[in-house]
């Protein structure tokens, strides 16, 4: 049994919802470069179960949440694929990833992330960074990365404690996801990442 729960969308859902998020995008970028995507995880707030379980133990904080891995653009700054929801305590973020993120990636193809993804060669973490302007333009992109995460947080079904069932929280997750992508697309785009190159990174 898939530790997902995540559910098909309902045919009565827009197709916007279902082709707005295109990871094709992420292959917008210098031909040259490997490391294309930048991936986080995000965690929400769900009703403590019970009786309780640490498997859905959020450690940002303390209590019940599920968790999100998200993915975006380097060169654009847009959404490009998402998965979940997991339980929080069960999952991390590398977990996450290789799960099936990992699988999608191109031959030689890297992601950018945060040190929670240490050792896992198809990840580039601040550690590989080559020098301080490398590792400058690799904190800018996941800066970024965070702070789309951060807006997903303006709505208030994924700000407050989510208290429907477990299984429709995609729904409302998708929705805002593909409502933050839009704004990205038409005129309220996250501050850019310039003079990013990867070639440093990756060999």
């Amino acid at each position: 049994m898939s530790l997902s729960l995540q559910l098909p969308l309902p045919l009565f859902l827009p197709l916007l919802l279902l082709f707005q998020i295109n990871w094709i995008k992420c292959l917008i970028g210098k031909a040259h470069n490997r490391c294309l995507i930048t991936v986080d995880g995000t965690d929400f707030r769900i009703q403590e179960p019970f009786p309780f379980s640490r498997e859905w133990f959020s450690q940002k904080f303390t209590g019940a949440g599920v968790r999100y891995g998200v993915v975006m653009c380097i060169q654009t700054g847009e959404i490009v694929w998402f998965n979940g929801p997991f339980p929080c305590g069960l999952m991390t973020d590398i977990r996450i990833f290789r799960l099936k993120l990992k699988g999608l990636l191109l031959p030689g193809e890297k992601v950018m992330a945060d040190k929670g993804y240490k050792g896992d060669p198809k990840t580039c973490t601040p550690f590989e960074a080559k020098n301080n302007n490398h590792k400058k333009v690799m904190c800018r992109a996941r800066a970024r990365h965070e702070t789309v995460n951060g807006r997903f947080k303006t709505w208030g079904c994924l700000k407050q404690v989510w208290r429907h069932g477990r299984s429709k929280h995609v729904l409302a997750f998708n929705a805002v996801a593909t409502i933050t992508q839009l704004e990205i697309e038409n005129g309220r785009p996250p501050f850019q990442v310039d003079g990013y190159e990867d070639s440093a990174f990756v060999h």
